[in-house]
């Protein structure tokens, strides 16, 4: 996840498409994002055994926080400060800035 942030802020760096300064928060938001994408498919594997998310857990380790979980969708989230991203599913398919 780190090397994946880590080479997309070279690239965008070196494109021109972000400034240095930016660059730390940048790639904080695609790491985070990348957390979300990586953990919807172990809340999918509860849901198809479980029938609902609600009770469903995520190990601490990963960084992302199960904010909400019910019988039809969930809400994650990852990041910290102004980096936070979160992802509401089922439907969602993509990260997007401020928590649940």
């Amino acid at each position: 996840m780190a090397i994946v942030a880590f080479l997309w802020t070279r690239s965008a760096q070196d494109s021109g498409l972000t400034s240095s300064s930016n660059a730390p928060d940048d790639a904080a938001k695609v790491a985070a994002a990348f957390s979300l994408q990586q953990t919807v498919p172990a809340l999918q594997a509860w849901f198809a055994e479980a029938g609902t998310y609600a009770g469903a857990s995520l190990p601490p380790s990963n960084g992302v926080t199960l904010v909400r979980a019910d019988a039809a969708s969930f809400c994650i989230q990852a990041g910290t400060g102004p980096n936070v991203q979160h992802l509401a599913g089922p439907a969602g398919n993509a990260p997007i800035d401020g928590p649940c």
